[in-house]
């Protein structure tokens, strides 16, 4: 460990700036205790607050400049108040889920509270400057799940600095010098997502400074039972630099009630971060919990008196005022102002809040009432619509549900009305529908005029004489000209540096551009995706890999809590257009011939999924994502980087369209819709088929999200009127979906003469060898074989039965 320096400025330790981080840490404490009471009174659902850690905060924002990064934790309300980045107001707003975002700027009450957003997205949804902003990322709650991303908001610092080609970016950084501040409690450092971040981060070597609040327990769990030798900060001793020119990591260790001593140490934590790029770990202990872990319970069933007695001791601004006491910075009596004028403030803090989440409702609330007196009045059903009026009236501190949820009532007892009463209260109702989808279900990708839903499709182009290449040679040249034409382009994962990738897409590029740009990591998809995170968080574009599609459930945790989430849970203030490159589909083995799309369909709702059926189209749709700005899973076939494809002569310029099917070959009888490495399995089916009589019709969907968005593929089955689904994936997978999608969502059924099927893997993982792909996967036999039968039950006697 490392001893702390001594204050090298007095100016911190001025009598101004000392009380005026006691009335802070006051303040922070009562709205804590005001927001317990009102999750316990019925005014908010759930809550989890700060107190106890005030002290430790207060010291880590002095040390936080303009252009950092806090990549934080669901207790940091001082944190970021202490930086000038919270309201009051706006914490109990977020408490009780007001969707204003002048009420909560962070997530417009979309996440419980002590969850705060920096809105680095302007009104059109385009970058502000981060270098003017003191930077929080959204936080989420599961725990340890803020800090993969905090790697790659470090690792963009070092970029910055180290790759003069990103000099002109200055909205994202000043040089380098931003320094990130993950902060994590000490329970959730057991989690592996902590681990290997740390590890990564002493690796690159890397700005992050990563706060561990350490108040000796895990809900009841006490830190004996969660950390080996009890202790995070001795446990991760074998990472500490021996020597200033050896890679690793600085521990330091602090009292969290020692306000002297942690303005030191962060500091000078701080200072070793933000100069030498020096990843380090302050260890805060002795912190205390009064309220203790959340509002679900009651923490005197697990601590002991003596631990209860200890805590009141040493509570952090109990000590605090202790120290100003001591040092003659105030009187009791200048302290008990203070201590009072911070009650009055938290109260009225929260009477604001609570009258400005009540009046937000209030004009409808009234609307529906009187509507409903109206109908009611001249309504033969008058005694049930005046009972559902004053069941509504009569609702103690009424949300949106109640509001809407009585008119939706009331129409259903109008059900057979034809009157002006229940078109009244449908127009309300109509009225009122977009206004709370905008809400609570707006946001899910983007609204900016970058979304990559409005770049216009170019088509592929081809002289007389293109080359016909290797896919691989083609993603070659493919990835070589768009890292020579934009500098915010890198690339990071296992392999894809030296040797060029697994499959060679990236061959002879980490010489010709650096291994800045492309870069070999370790074994480690969590903070791979971490790292692309944070990367594009700060204005750069990632391309990160993980190495087979079957490997990404390492990451999904990351990818669904955080990445895909990002859009939504701040309605729009914030963006991470990462790119996540893998490679799927048919291939031999158990674990590398996976095709888990359902599996990511369910998760990552808030990124966009494309199953390329060759190299040309994945370029394609490279091109088109590297102009937008949402985030994207691509997968590429795996078996399709040996197959030959004509070289397009604008392959930097051709871009795919997200979302639009294409139809590979026209037919008559039966439509088929599949994607990726089905798609050649399906095109040799149906040339079988065509000598048998049987017209195929080859839909390929392309991306699975977003799915058909003009919905065309309604249009081949009202030709058909027979269609079969067929993928890789389980059953019940992603065919299960395209058929929901289009049965359902394009209405199909109404055009369908026999029932719809879906064609699937089986419901294990592949087996070993070509025989194991052959009885686990769909066939070229198994296509033949469904669409045949399909057509059987229609004409049994030109098609009688094969077995």
């Amino acid at each position: 460990m490392i001893a702390n320096e001594q204050l090298r400025s007095t100016d911190i330790l001025s009598r101004e700036k000392i009380l005026s981080d006691y009335r802070l840490a006051c303040e922070s404490r009562q709205v804590s205790l005001l927001g317990r009471r009102d999750v316990m009174g019925g005014r908010a659902k759930f809550g989890i607050f700060g107190d106890g850690k005030e002290i430790a905060q207060i010291a880590a924002a002095h040390a936080f400049q303009r252009g950092d990064f806090r990549s934080g934790y669901y207790r940091d309300q001082t944190f970021v108040a202490a930086l000038g980045e919270l309201r009051w107001t706006e914490f109990f707003a977020q408490l009780y889920a007001h969707t204003d975002l002048a009420a909560d700027p962070n997530t417009a009450g979309r996440s419980m509270n002590g969850h705060y957003a920096t809105r680095w997205l302007d009104e059109q949804g385009l970058w502000r400057n981060q270098t003017e902003l003191f930077n929080s990322v959204c936080d989420i709650a599961p725990t340890a799940g803020q800090i993969p991303r905090a790697l790659g908001l470090a690792y963009a610092s070092k970029l910055f600095r180290q790759n003069p080609a990103l000099r002109s970016l200055t909205n994202f950084s000043r040089n380098g010098d931003e320094i990130i501040f993950a902060t994590i409690g000490d329970a959730s450092t057991s989690q592996g997502m902590f681990w290997e971040t740390m590890n990564a981060a002493g690796v690159l070597q890397v700005p992050l400074l990563m706060s561990i609040w350490d108040d000796g327990y895990g809900i009841s769990v006490p830190v004996e039972y969660q950390t080996t030798k009890g202790s995070i900060s001795k446990a991760m001793a074998g990472f500490q630099r021996d020597s200033h020119d050896e890679k690793g990591i600085e521990i330091f260790t602090v009292k969290g009630w020692d306000y002297v001593a942690l303005l030191e140490t962060y500091l000078q934590a701080a200072r070793l971060c933000r100069e030498q790029h020096v990843p380090v770990l302050v260890h805060v202990q002795e912190l205390t919990q009064p309220q203790g872990h959340s509002t679900s319970g009651s923490h005197e069933r697990y601590k002991t008196k003596d631990r209860l007695a200890w805590e009141a001791a040493h509570d952090a601004n109990r000590t605090f005022r202790q120290w100003i006491l001591e040092n003659g910075y105030a009187t009791n009596d200048e302290l008990d102002t203070i201590d009072s004028e911070a009650k009055k403030a938290a109260q009225q803090a929260r009477s604001d809040a609570w009258n400005a989440f009540q009046t937000s409702m209030k004009a409808d609330y009234n609307e529906s009432v009187e509507l409903l007196q109206q109908v009611a009045r001249h309504n033969a059903k008058s005694a049930e619509l005046m009972a559902i009026r004053e069941e509504l009236r009569k609702t103690v501190s009424p949300l949106r549900r109640d509001i809407v949820g009585a008119v939706r009532k009331a129409l259903r007892v109008l059900r057979m009305d034809a009157g002006a009463g229940k078109q009244q209260l449908k127009a309300w109702l109509e009225r009122a529908e977009p206004e709370n989808a905008d809400r609570f279900n707006s946001y899910l990708y983007s609204h900016s005029p970058e979304s990559p839903l409005l770049v216009e499709a170019v088509p592929a182009q081809y002289s007389d004489d293109a080359s016909l290449v290797d896919g691989y040679v083609l993603m070659q040249r493919y990835f070589d000209s768009l890292f020579a034409r934009d500098v915010r382009v890198v690339a990071l994962g296992e392999d894809v540096g030296q040797i060029g990738d697994v499959n060679q897409g990236f061959a002879g590029l980490q010489e010709k551009y650096g291994e800045i740009r492309i870069t070999d990591t370790g074994i480690r998809e969590t903070t791979i995706i971490g790292q692309g995170i944070g990367l594009a968080m700060r204005g750069l574009r990632p391309i990160v890999e993980i190495q087979y599609f079957d490997y990404i459930f390492y990451a999904l945790a990351t990818l669904t809590d955080d990445l895909a989430t990002l859009q939504y849970r701040t309605k729009g203030g914030q963006k991470a257009p990462l790119i996540v490159r893998t490679r799927g589909h048919r291939l031999e083995g158990i674990w590398h011939s996976g095709s888990p799309l359902g599996a990511m369909l369910s998760s990552l709702r808030g990124m966009h999924i494309l199953v390329p059926r060759n190299m040309t189209q994945a370029a394609g749709f490279y091109n088109t994502l590297i102009k937008g700005d949402d985030p994207a899973l691509l997968i590429e076939c795996l078996n399709g980087y040996r197959l030959k494809e004509k070289l397009p002569d604008n392959l930097a310029e051709f871009c795919v369209p997200l979302g639009i099917p294409e139809i590979l070959r026209v037919g008559s009888d039966v439509t088929v819709v599949t994607y990726g490495s089905m798609c050649r399995i399906v095109l040799e089916a149906a040339a079988q088929l065509a000598p048998m009589g049987i017209s195929v019709e080859i839909v390929d969907v392309q991306s699975l999200l977003p799915f058909d968005r003009n919905q065309s593929i309604v249009e081949s089955i009202k030709k058909t009127n027979r269609v079969v689904f067929a993928d890789e994936d389980v059953p019940g997978g992603a065919s299960a979906y395209m058929l929901q999608q289009v049965v359902e969502g394009q209405q199909a059924y109404r055009y369908l003469d026999s029932i719809p099927r879906t064609l699937s893997a089986k419901a294990h993982r592949p087996p070993y060898g070509s025989d194991g792909d052959y009885f686990a996967k769909p066939s070229v036999d198994d296509v033949i074989e469904t669409v045949y039968a399909l057509m059987g039950e229609a004409e049994p006697d030109r098609f009688p039965s094969l077995y």
